[in-house]
């Protein structure tokens, strides 16, 4: 479904982040590693890596058994009035991002279809750091990312929001979970947001939902996205922030990393 003239992307509203209902949506993703490797391997991944669930990371005997290093980190957590208030006063003095080219440190996707964060949170780990690499030549993913480096945040969105190769892969991948689909017309109070390292070892927070790409802080060079010290800056902030208010503790995790299989 191509966008017309009065759907092209505008400027971030720090008020109500969420896409406008007149924008199209899709069916949400399910949580579930099987479904996201299903739709990123079709666009043109390697399947040398892939997404698996972090069951813990709290628990050492259980961290072991994710591949490491980890290139990148899917937090799913709840959209809650405590996250809302943290994210509003955070974005409030942060001016829209307006990075693009060979040159932008990290490249970062801002989210115009309704439910697509799960299929946003994908492409912003296989967009950077060592996973880019690992992207085939001449696939729908390759030719994506070629066509969205050089735009501006509003032009790439529109450029998804465009795409037919994305739209039908998310909705092939949609309908194989363990679940039941919902519909793209319900209100999911679930969201993605992406960790990753870049080259030059500084760890970003990607969420097409805020103003643009948040840069954490630096690792050392032996540090991946499921270091302690990443886990500090990035994942368990959020969970501490919900703890401390009594609030909503849905949070689950999936990393990409190599296939040991």
């Amino acid at each position: 479904m191509a966008s017309t003239e009065g759907q092209k992307t505008e400027g971030h509203n720090i008020t109500d982040p969420d896409v406008p209902p007149s924008r199209k949506k899709f069916v949400p993703l399910e949580n579930n590693p099987d479904v996201m490797n299903s739709l990123i391997h079709k666009l043109g991944l390697s399947e040398k890596i892939g997404f698996q669930d972090v069951f813990s990371i709290d628990e050492p005997e259980l961290l072991a058994f994710v591949p490491r290093p980890a290139y990148a980190l899917l937090l799913i957590f709840p959209v809650s009035e405590t996250y809302e208030e943290f994210r509003r006063k955070e974005d409030t003095d942060r001016k829209d991002y307006e990075g693009s080219g060979e040159s932008e440190p990290i490249v970062w996707y801002r989210q115009t279809i309704g439910n697509a964060c799960g299929l946003i949170g994908l492409l912003h780990a296989v967009s950077n750091g060592v996973a880019r690499t690992h992207i085939q030549n001449d696939s729908d993913l390759a030719k994506l990312l070629s066509d969205a480096i050089p735009l501006k945040p509003a032009e790439r969105a529109d450029l998804l929001y465009e795409s037919q190769a994305l739209e039908s892969a998310h909705q092939d991948a949609a309908s194989t979970g363990d679940t039941t689909a919902p519909s793209a017309d319900d209100k999911v109070d679930l969201h993605f947001v992406c960790f990753v390292k870049t080259e030059d070892n500084h760890l970003w927070e990607l969420d097409g939902r805020r103003r643009g790409p948040l840069d954490r802080g630096v690792l050392d060079a032996d540090e991946d996205v499921l270091s302690e010290k990443a886990l500090g800056l990035g994942v368990r902030a959020f969970i501490r922030r919900e703890t401390e208010a009594g609030g909503d503790l849905r949070f689950s995790l999936i990393v990409l990393a190599e296939n040991l299989n």
